[in-house]
């Protein structure tokens, strides 16, 4: 084992986790934010990050998918954790395929919060507000249509936002979000 890469892969996924809490923490899903990512400690999500670790400027799950033909610690991921799109994914019986399911308002808030925080940290120096966007707009699950369109729609609306008030901006918006959303729960219970 590269004890650089150990140590690499550690710090590179607490630094992403103590900066989405602050993000949640704007957006007002403070404990959310405290849970997030937790699977990445796991032996599965690990062991594959510091074996594939890119020097914290890319996603081991990149070059163990270029390796591999696939990601195993990626799989595991996205299984566990609601705020990846992927997560929402279901069988739909009427068109017998597997499609995307609208995110619940506090997951998208979530996603919102993990995608600034991986442009921070894998962008360091080179990030601004507008690196969350560009890199979206250039994802194959923008040109594959991998999102449930609601929830495409609402999280371009936060990452163009970003891109042109900046941070506090955003945030609030995404904050009001959450608390209608939360509203709204309250009152169906």
């Amino acid at each position: 084992m590269k004890w650089n890469a150990f140590w690499g892969h550690l710090r590179t996924i607490t630094k992403h986790r103590h900066t989405v809490m602050r993000h949640c923490r704007k957006a007002g899903i403070f404990w959310q934010g405290l849970r997030h990512d937790l699977s990445k400690y796991s032996p599965t999500e690990f062991w594959q990050g510091v074996r594939y670790y890119q020097g914290g400027t890319r996603s081991p799950n990149e070059a163990e998918r270029e390796a591999l033909g696939y990601s195993l610690a990626w799989m595991h991921h996205k299984g566990r954790n609601r705020h990846h799109f992927e997560y929402w994914c279901d069988y739909n019986p009427a068109t017998k395929h597997l499609e995307p399911v609208e995110m619940p308002t506090r997951y998208l808030a979530e996603m919102f919060c993990d995608r600034v925080a991986a442009s921070k940290i894998y962008r360091k120096k080179q990030y601004d507000q507008t690196c969350p966007l560009a890199y979206f707009q250039n994802s194959t699950a923008k040109k594959r249509g991998a999102l449930h369109p609601e929830t495409e729609r609402a999280l371009m609306e936060l990452l163009e936002l970003l891109a042109q008030q900046g941070e506090d901006a955003a945030f609030a918006q995404l904050r009001q979000r959450v608390e209608a959303d939360r509203a709204q729960r309250r009152r169906k219970t």
